[in-house]
Order: C-alpha cells, then sequence, then structure tokens
C-alpha cells in the first residue's frame, strides 16, 4: 500500500492511507541506506508499506520533492530531516524570552533557499516589546521582505495577527518550526483550538523555552491545509553545502555575484573586484546578512 507520514517518534512512524492511520516500523534494510541521515523516514514522506500480522512494515520511501534539513546535532557527519514535500517552511522567532539570532534565521533561510521552499517569518510575542522592540521588529520585517520571505507578526497570548497567519496557512502543507518557548504549539492551538497542543513556560533563568513538542507530527486544519509541528530547535546547522554555492542561496547576492571577477569561485572574502562588498556598502545588501554568510563559508559556530 501507498501512505503519507503523519507522525514520526523515531522508533514507530503513523502512515495515513485511505482515510486510514497504520502505525508502522522501518525495514531494517531502510535504515542502512539512509546512514547519512539521522531519519531516513520522516512526516511528509510519501512510502510504501505492507500490512503484515501483527505489524506493519514500511518498505521504500518515494522520491521527495524537497526536505527541511539541518545538521544533526548528536551525530556528526549525519543530517536530521525536519519534513518533507512541504509548500513552505514558516519559522516562528522571538526578539526575546527565548532570542531568536538573526544568523539562525538566515540559516533556516538558506536550508529553505536550497531546495526553492517559500519561507514565511513570524515574528510571535509582540506583547513583550517595547517601543524599540517594535521598530526594531518592523525593521527585520523590511529587510527580510526585501530578500523574498513573507513576514507577519503576532501575539498569541493576545491573539494578534492569527487571522493573518492563517491566511498564510490556507491550502499548503506548512513546516512550523523555531526555538522551544517561541510560542509554536500555542499559535497552532489559536488556529485549531481542538489540537490541544502542550505549551511550555520560558525559565527566567536562561530564558530559553522547555520542550514540549517531543516528535513531528502533521496535523489537519481543514481539507486542504495541513500543518507539521517539530520539536523546538536550538541550533541550525548547514548540510552538504560547498563554500562556492552558499552564495547561491542568499537572493539579493544570487545575480550580482555574476558581476565579480573571478565570478562563480568569489567566496566573497577578500577577493578583488568582488561585486559584493560594494553593495554592502551601499546597503543594497544587510550588513546582518552579509556576516551571516561570512560565517557560513567561514565554518563558524554560529548555528544558534
Amino acid at each position: 500500500m501507498k501512505g503519507v507520514i503523519t507522525k514520526s517518534t523515531g522508533s514507530w512512524h503513523v502512515v495515513q492511507a485511505e482515510n486510514k492511520k497504520y502505525e508502522c516500523r522501518i525495514r531494517g534494510k531502510l535504515r542502512l541506506e539512509g546512514i547519512k541521515e539521522t531519519n531516513p523516514v520522516t512526516v511528509g514522506d510519501h512510502v510504501e508499506f505492507e500490512i503484515e500480522e501483527g505489524s506493519h512494515v514500511i518498505t521504500s520511501v518515494l522520491p521527495r520533492e524537497n526536505q527541511m534539513l539541518r545538521q544533526s546535532v548528536k551525530k556528526t557527519g549525519h543530517s536530521n530531516i525536519l519534513a518533507s514535500n512541504i509548500d513552505q517552511a514558516v519559522l516562528i522567532a522571538t526578539i526575546h524570552q527565548p532570542r531568536t539570532s538573526l544568523g539562525f534565521i538566515d540559516r533556516f533561510m538558506v536550508s529553505a533557499e536550497a531546495y526553492r521552499i517559500p519561507q514565511l517569518l513570524v515574528f510571535n510575542k509582540l506583547d513583550l516589546l517595547d517601543e524599540d522592540g517594535v521598530s526594531f521588529v518592523d525593521g527585520l520585517k523590511k529587510m527580510y521582505k526585501q530578500v523574498g520571505a513573507t513576514v507577519i507578526t503576532s501575539s498569541a497570548l493576545r491573539g494578534e495577527g492569527i487571522d493573518q497567519f492563517r491566511i498564510h496557512l490556507e491550502g499548503k502543507i506548512s513546516l512550523l518550526t523555531g526555538h522551544s518557548g517561541a510560542g509554536k504549539s500555542t499559535l497552532l492551538n489559536k488556529l485549531s483550538p481542538g489540537l490541544n497542543q502542550s505549551t511550555g513556560e520560558i525559565s527566567g533563568y536562561s530564558e530559553k523555552g522547555t520542550h514540549t513538542t517531543t516528535f513531528a507530527e502533521m496535523f489537519e486544519l481543514d481539507q486542504k491545509t495541513f500543518v507539521i509541528d517539530t520539536p523546538g530547535i536550538k541550533e541550525w546547522g548547514l548540510v552538504d553545502m560547498t563554500q562556492q554555492e552558499i552564495s547561491d542561496y542568499f537572493p539579493e547576492m544570487r545575480d550580482l555575484r555574476l558581476q565579480c571577477k573571478f565570478g562563480s569561485k568569489c567566496l566573497h572574502l577578500q577577493e578583488p573586484g568582488c561585486a559584493i562588498h560594494p553593495a554592502v556598502e551601499n546597503g543594497m545588501i544587510a550588513q546582518s546578512r552579509f556576516e551571516s554568510y561570512v560565517s557560513m563559508v567561514e565554518g563558524k559556530d554560529n548555528r544558534k
């Protein structure tokens, strides 16, 4: 039979097929074929499976249209696939409690751009911001819209921005990700109270959230709208990207880099005749975005 993975706990995977759900395990051979991935099967995968007495077994994963992945924090040289076959990637970001760094946002966007997945940034917890904080978020909205992302703001606590968020989700399969405590589960509960997702408190000492979502799961908001909720993410490391190709995934650099003296070989660091540096100096490319790019190319630990 064929179906779609709607829930993945690591050991067991729920497959939706013909309006029925089946709990399945992965065939051992399939695990060996995915040696560079911590999870060879992920939510959103279209799979083939066999119904056997006592247990059901996933025998193969059909080709993916796209995938969102990041570097595994536990297994060197491996990647962790968050979801596959999605229409957009949604990052729930917060300025503080917890703080989402611009480097983290940019790595999320680069990972999505590598598979040409549209990005939606949701700056949540507006209720915690003072006038300077609101002004800062307004600046971020302008900057990220200029590089192709859709950007909205919300306050899950006050119910602000929920209708706008719902509009951007309609008719799509969306991956929701972000730090623990950023408000993913609270926003989901506002969109569909029946989901009853667990929510956690923010530690006053570390200003970090507690993990409330423990595994990835796809929820149906209506017949055409699905969201994939994922566990909170602390770090976002890039996977399988050469230094030369990273600038391909910065839309503001993609065309401009062809004007560099050394063309596609230019890393935009210290090379003469680079077209990127003048663009940074005159404001065509945001300084924070360029700094994120440099940290990625140089392989610095700027994953948080």
